[in-house]
């Protein structure tokens, strides 16, 4: 839970300053912080794929997440989750909701709602290293830092938000742990530095779209692939 903790520590400071001092900082100052934070997440991505002891492992629960993934329509389906609670919440007066709903809404949705926060809370569960939810703090706090400055104190409670979701997820992945063999857990880590590398380039840096919240399946993939070949020498031998 210690990464959760940060993010939301990152999301309260951020929150604080932007209703504080938010407008001060200009458009340009933030473009170029977030390409910054765009390289370095790049960077750790690439660190966690060198973890992988055989790239076809990650390589093979890619193509397959992705194609599980582009069926299901993950992606497709994070958004629309998202606009039907915009939606649901924006009922009242006129159709619209209130600074403070929008902003609680919106934050939320933008800190629990996405790749980074899934990848990040496994990896915590499964090996207790917080380095993606690290990354993800100093993403959030800038991001609450921005949205608090336009829509005002209710993005401070999206902390709740955070600790209950993000930290469950963490919980959940914790009690997976005894399942995975070191192997396994290396590979699930090599394919999460290619969502990292997918995440900088298509949402940071911006340089395409990547739909990397359709790749998601490949963290699963990859450890069982590693379980089947791992089945497949012991029937062998």
């Amino acid at each position: 839970m210690t990464g959760t903790l940060i993010n939301a520590a990152a999301v309260f400071l951020g929150g604080i300053l932007g209703v504080a001092f938010g407008t001060r900082f200009s458009e340009r100052t933030r473009q170029t912080v977030l390409a910054g934070l765009g390289l370095f997440t790049a960077a750790i991505g690439v660190r966690m794929f060198l973890q992988t002891q055989k790239p076809l492992y990650p390589l093979g629960g890619l193509v397959l997440g992705i194609l599980l993934g582009e069926a299901l329509r993950i992606e497709e389906g994070l958004a629309q989750m998202g606009a039907w609670l915009e939606k649901r919440f924006a009922r009242g007066s006129g159709g619209t909701a209130s600074p403070f709903v929008r902003g609680f809404l919106t934050a939320s949705l933008l800190f629990c709602v996405g790749p980074i926060t899934i990848l990040g809370s496994i990896q915590a569960g499964l090996t207790g290293d917080i380095q993606l939810l690290a990354i993800k703090s100093v993403l959030d706090g800038f991001a609450a830092l921005a949205l608090a400055s336009a829509l005002g104190i209710g993005v401070l409670f999206s902390i709740v938000v955070i600790l209950v979701y993000q930290g469950g997820l963490t919980l959940l992945a914790a009690q997976a742990q005894a399942l995975l063999t070191a192997p396994m857990t290396a590979e699930m880590t090599a394919v999460g530095g290619l969502l990292l590398i997918g995440i900088a380039v298509g949402s940071l840096l911006q340089l395409r779209p990547i739909r990397s919240g359709n790749m998601l399946p490949a963290l699963a993939f990859a450890p069982l692939l590693v379980a089947l070949v791992a089945w497949l020498s012991r029937l062998a031998g």
